[in-house]
């Protein structure tokens, strides 16, 4: 890594958008940092991408982790700014909202915005914050979804996550203006990625008796097809190399397939209207009411 080499740090970077992020910065000439937590997903980066990438070793749910990562990246910058920062680690928690296991939301919320949170403080400080760096001010780039601005029936542990990323990072774009740190927000409609791959190995098993049950199978199996016609992460880590590298890079980009019908469409129409439309789609149409 030489001294004017551009560097960045890349969570969950093992498969989908993070290794994509990964491949366009490294064929840019950047240094990534890749976080990963198996040895497996290092060394087929290592294999990949040779000295252009050093693996970090953590789980953005483990603070200690976290710091000792951070305290990596810092010693192998010797002094300088980091470039970028891509908080891209996440999952999919899906279920009726109502029978949900209350420790598979807490799960939810904890990776995809609490650790969000923890890596963002963590890498803070190389991004700029600490003053006695030398180099520009880095960038951060949320990979937040269009559950971010969008809810779905059986994802509201994944959208109130998104939601809460995308006001985490408004908040933080004006915070961080003291630094000259920018923060831009990528929301993916479908990708193909293994959160959408492996849908269709979600075992609703524990919800047969429910009422929810035939719509969460519908779901699931929409779900699946997503995966299979979403735009290929390549697309997605095109934008994020363009928000580290535009003079003046939007504050959101909304990067969504069939993106009139899937993304314009329902923004236009009436909130009640999508609501019927989505509702129909999955026979969640009212069958019951309380008594008089």
């Amino acid at each position: 890594m030489s001294k004017t080499q551009k560097t960045a740090v890349v969570t969950g970077a093992s498969t989908g958008i993070g290794y994509g992020c990964v491949e366009k910065l490294v064929a840019k000439k950047w240094h990534v940092f890749a976080a990963v937590r198996k040895e497996e997903d290092a060394k087929r980066l290592t294999d990949a991408f040779g000295d252009s990438v050093t693996p970090l070793f953590m789980d953005v749910t483990d603070q200690p982790a976290i710091d000792k990562a951070a305290a990596q990246v810092r010693e192998a910058l010797g002094g300088r700014t980091l470039n970028g920062l891509v908080n891209n680690a996440g999952v999919a928690v899906a279920g009726p909202i109502l029978e949900l296991p209350i420790e598979d939301f807490e799960r939810q919320i904890a990776i995809n915005l609490t650790g969000q949170l923890r890596v963002t403080q963590a890498f803070g400080p190389l991004l700029g914050a600490d003053l006695e760096l030398e180099g520009p001010p880095g960038r951060i780039v949320m990979m937040s979804s269009m559950a971010g601005e969008m809810g779905a029936p059986f994802l509201a542990p994944y959208a109130a996550s998104k939601h809460g990323l995308e006001g985490l990072s408004k908040s933080l774009r004006r915070e961080l203006n003291v630094f000259g740190i920018q923060v831009i927000v990528i929301g993916p409609g479908a990708v193909s990625t293994p959160i959408w791959a492996k849908s269709d190995e979600v075992d609703v098993s524990g919800y047969e008796n429910s009422v929810f049950y035939d719509a969460l199978v519908g779901l699931r199996n929409y779900m699946s097809s997503m995966g299979e016609k979403g735009f290929p992460p390549s697309k997605i880590a095109d934008r994020v190399y363009r928000a580290f590298t535009d003079a003046k890079p939007r504050f959101r980009y909304a990067i969504v397939p069939q993106r009139f019908t899937n993304w314009t469409l329902p923004k236009l129409l009436p909130a009640r209207k999508v609501d019927e439309i989505v509702t129909k789609r999955l026979g969640l149409t009212q069958r019951f009411r309380t008594k008089p």
